[in-house]
């Protein structure tokens, strides 16, 4: 997870939402990536998805049997989504996204038996610390929006 977090790091500096991921297989880092929608211009380049796409790119397989994914966040419908495709034994998140959440807050994705693949699933693995990189990034935006906006007569 403290890889993750750099990930996460690397979103924030390009002024992404700070979310990272690695995939790990066999305790060796197979895929990493951060969040870059706004700056791929790509609305499916969520982290879980970069780091999907890496992990698939190195081990020249898109199934990735036996891999954990580690998140900052929990993942939403579209990274469960991609998860259960790339058949990710494990997947372990920090933060709840108790607005999008697909893996326990506002639906569970990765162990639906309506999936023709489940994941195990660990939650809030240093979730204060996955948490408070998001609270920041959105104060500030919070703070440069209202500097921004003219004052009310």
């Amino acid at each position: 997870m403290r890889e993750a977090l750099v990930q996460a790091g690397r979103a924030a500096v390009a002024d992404e939402v700070p979310v990272g991921a690695v995939v790990v297989r066999d305790g060796e880092l197979v895929g990493a990536g951060h969040n870059q929608p706004s700056g791929a211009h790509d609305p499916t380049a969520h982290a879980e998805i970069v780091a999907l796409r890496n992990a698939a790119r190195n081990l020249k397989n898109y199934r990735l049997c036996g891999t954990t994914l580690y998140v900052t966040l929990e993942p939403c419908l579209m990274c469960a989504g991609a998860i259960i495709q790339a058949r990710v034994e494990r997947v372990v998140f920090g933060a709840f996204d108790e607005k999008a959440g697909a893996a326990g807050s506002t639906a569970n994705l990765l162990q639906t038996p309506l999936a023709n693949h489940q994941c195990q699933l660990t939650a809030g693995v240093l979730k204060e610390e996955c948490a408070a990189l998001l609270e920041r990034f959105f104060a500030e935006i919070r703070s440069v929006d209202q500097e921004a906006m003219p004052a009310c007569p």
